[in-house]
């Protein structure tokens, strides 16, 4: 999936692809972690064996097909704590 330099390469920061590809990699390794091929993941999910594939290599996945495949793997939950936090634009309220 590493294909192109990024910034976070050579300075400690965030960027898409960084989180991109360490989401990946967690991924996997929770797949492994149940045993499961991507052939079975694809069967357990209803997701193309191609999605999946290119998620493991690319990073690219339709939300739809990340929450089914994240729900076979036991990790639908995670999503639950995204944009959870408030901005804070102003201290004073």
């Amino acid at each position: 999936m590493k294909n192109k330099f990024d910034i976070s390469d050579f300075v400690p920061t965030v960027t898409e692809q960084s989180i991109k590809y360490d989401m990946v990699k967690r991924f996997k390794k929770r797949r492994k972690e149940f045993g499961i091929t991507q052939r079975e993941l694809s069967d357990r999910s209803g997701v193309s064996y191609a999605s999946i594939r290119r998620f493991e290599t690319s990073g690219e996945i339709s939300l739809h097909a990340l929450l089914r495949i994240s729900l076979v793997i036991d990790c639908l939950e995670d999503f639950n704590g995204l944009y959870k936090n408030p901005i804070v634009k102003d201290i004073r309220r």
